[in-house]
Formats: C-alpha cells, sequence, structure tokens
C-alpha cells in the first residue's frame, strides 16, 4: 500500500496543485459566486474572494516548484483553515447561491459535504509539507 501511495504522490500533487489555480481563477471569473458564501460578519466580501482566488493560484503555483513545496503546502493549510467559515455558514445558513448553473441551492450533502472535505484537503496539503525522502539506493 505504501509503494501505491508513493507512486501517486507526484500525480496527485500536480491534480492538486491544478485543482488550486483553477478554483482560484474561478474567483475572478465568476466572483458573484464566491461574494454570496462570505459570512457578512466579515466586510469587503469581495475583496475577500479576490484576495483568497490569489492565494489558491500562488499556492497551486508554489506547490509545482520543488523549493517552494513544502511552504506551500503549508499555506496551503492555513487557506483551507481560513476559509472554513464560509463552508459553515454555507452548510448553516442554507445560503442559495444565486447564478449557479442548476439551480442556486446545493443540497445539505453537499453543504454539510463540504466541512468534512476540508478535513481531507487539509491531510492532503499535509502530506507534502514534508521534505522528499532521500534514496540510499546505489
Amino acid at each position: 500500500m505504501n509503494d501505491v501511495l508513493t507512486r501517486l504522490k507526484r500525480p496527485l500533487l500536480y491534480v492538486m496543485s491544478t485543482g488550486y489555480i483553477v478554483a482560484g481563477v474561478l474567483h475572478f471569473v465568476v466572483s458573484e459566486l464566491y461574494v454570496q458564501i462570505v459570512p457578512p460578519i466579515f466586510p469587503a466580501a469581495l475583496l475577500l474572494v479576490y484576495l483568497s482566488g490569489l492565494a489558491e493560484i500562488a499556492v497551486g503555483i508554489g506547490l509545482l516548484l520543488d523549493r517552494t513545496r513544502q511552504y506551500a503546502a503549508w499555506a496551503t493549510i492555513a487557506l483551507l483553515i481560513a476559509i472554513f467559515p464560509a463552508n459553515i455558514y454555507m452548510a448553516t445558513h442554507g445560503v442559495v447561491i444565486d447564478g449557479l448553473p442548476g439551480g442556486g441551492d446545493p443540497s445539505s450533502i453537499v453543504r454539510w459535504g463540504r466541512l468534512p472535505l476540508q478535513g481531507v484537503l487539509i491531510l492532503w496539503a499535509f502530506w507534502y509539507t514534508r521534505p522528499p525522502a532521500i534514496s540510499n539506493s546505489k
């Protein structure tokens, strides 16, 4: 099992990195969708959406570079924690997202499923916080 995980680590890094870059770009392309899930206690929702989009793009790129991968992985964890209030707000306040393709009312499964998904994403990022193992084979 460990060999399988070792072989998947690199391809999954590209999946994760691409996911964050795409999500970050979407913060600018469809920012109005993201603004709707920012809890109203936070000021300047649009600015926060743009900042989180920039952060997602930055960690996505940082994960691809060997020199910055560990830092980017830790930054990804911090980002996921920082955006968690939006997921809680969405789950607990029945947010209807105007302009969402297919209707703006995410199901309860989607609303509540995002919460444990954050934990999975944090663990996934944590996988890249350690330096790569150095092989002693000759």
